[in-house]
C-alpha cells in the first residue's frame, strides 16, 4: 500500500479486554500511590480513563503493518481522547481506521483513530524524512496563547517507569533497549509518550479539585523525549473543570495540551 491510499483505510475491529489487575498495573505505571486505594485496590476500583489510549494502540500497529511506511521509524507526537463512559474490566469491541494522511514536504503526518462505545482515541504519527509524495498539506492551525499557570506540581518519574509501563501493551524496544535508543539518536531508553500523558492527567486532576478518573477529554502534543529517573514539572492554567497544561523537564517542554474533567468526586489522597 502507498501513502496516498492510506487515508480512510479501515483497520478492522478488535475486542480489547483487561482485568482489574491490568488496570491497577496501569495506575502504578503512571505514578499512582498505595494511598490512592480506588486506583490500586480492586474492591472499589476506578479505572484511569487514559488507559483507553493504551487499549487502542492495536490500530496504530495495524496501520504500520500495511506497508505504506516503516513503523520503526515513526514517532508518536500527539494524542486525543474523548470519554463517553467509565472504563470497566470487560471485553470491549473497538474499531479502527486511518482518518487522514498529510504531506508536509519533508515529513508525513498520519492520524489513526479508534472508537468504542465508551471512548474515542486519536493517535498522531509523524514520519520524519518521508514526504513530497503529492498528498494534501495539513490544515492551518492557529497559534495557542502562552500559558499563565495557576497551579504547579512536580511528578517524579522512577528509573523503572518505562520498563513498567511497557507491560501495559507498548513493547517498542526504544523504551527498554539502550542500543535501540542509541541508534535513534537518543541518550538512552525513553518513557512512552502515553505514560507522560497518563502521569500528567493523574496529577493535574488536583488542579481542578477532582478525581483523575473523572477525566472526560484530553488533547496533547509530545514535543521532547522524557527519560526515566527525571522530574517532570506540571504547570496548569485552569478554568472551571478544564486545565491547559505544560509538562517540562529541566525547563524544556516535553508535552502540552488540555485536560477536561467532569465535576465529580474529590481527588484521592496523593
Amino acid at each position: 500500500m502507498n501513502l496516498k491510499d492510506l487515508a480512510g483505510h479501515d483497520l478492522g475491529t478488535r475486542t480489547v479486554d483487561f482485568s482489574a489487575d491490568d488496570a491497577i498495573l496501569y495506575a502504578l505505571a503512571v505514578g499512582a500511590s498505595a494511598s490512592q486505594l480506588d486506583l490500586v485496590y480492586e474492591r472499589d476500583l476506578r479505572v484511569l480513563p487514559t488507559y483507553a489510549c493504551a487499549l487502542g494502540l492495536w490500530a496504530v500497529e495495524a496501520a504500520g503493518r500495511l506497508g505504506a511506511y516503516d513503523p520503526t521509524r515513526s514517532l508518536h507526537v500527539g494524542q486525543s481522547l474523548v470519554v463517553h463512559e467509565p472504563l470497566q474490566p470487560r471485553p470491549t469491541p473497538t474499531c479502527g481506521r486511518v482518518r487522514s494522511v498529510y504531506d508536509k514536504g519533508r515529513l508525513t503526518i498520519v492520524h489513526v483513530e479508534v472508537a468504542a462505545a465508551g471512548f474515542e482515541a486519536g493517535y498522531t504519527i509523524l514520519l520524519p524524512g518521508v514526504g513530497g509524495w503529492g498528498g494534501d498539506p495539513p490544515p492551518p492551525t492557529g497559534k495557542t496563547a502562552g500559558l499563565a499557570p495557576t497551579w504547579t506540581a512536580t511528578a517524579h518519574v522512577a528509573p523503572e517507569a518505562a520498563v513498567l509501563y511497557r507491560l501495559t501493551g507498548d513493547k517498542h524496544p526504544v523504551h527498554v533497549d539502550p542500543s535501540v535508543a542509541s541508534a535513534m539518536g537518543l541518550d538512552g531508553p525513553i518513557l512512552h509518550g502515553l505514560a507522560t500523558m497518563g502521569i500528567t492527567a493523574r496529577a493535574v486532576a488536583e488542579a481542578v479539585s477532582t478525581h483523575p478518573a473523572d477525566l472526560s477529554a484530553a488533547t496533547v502534543r509530545f514535543s521532547r523525549p522524557v527519560y526515566p529517573g527525571c522530574r517532570v514539572q506540571v504547570d496548569a492554567e485552569t478554568q472551571q473543570m478544564t486545565a491547559r497544561v505544560e509538562a517540562s523537564v529541566d525547563g524544556v517542554t516535553a508535552m502540552s495540551g488540555t485536560f477536561t474533567f467532569l465535576p465529580g468526586s474529590s481527588s484521592p489522597d496523593s
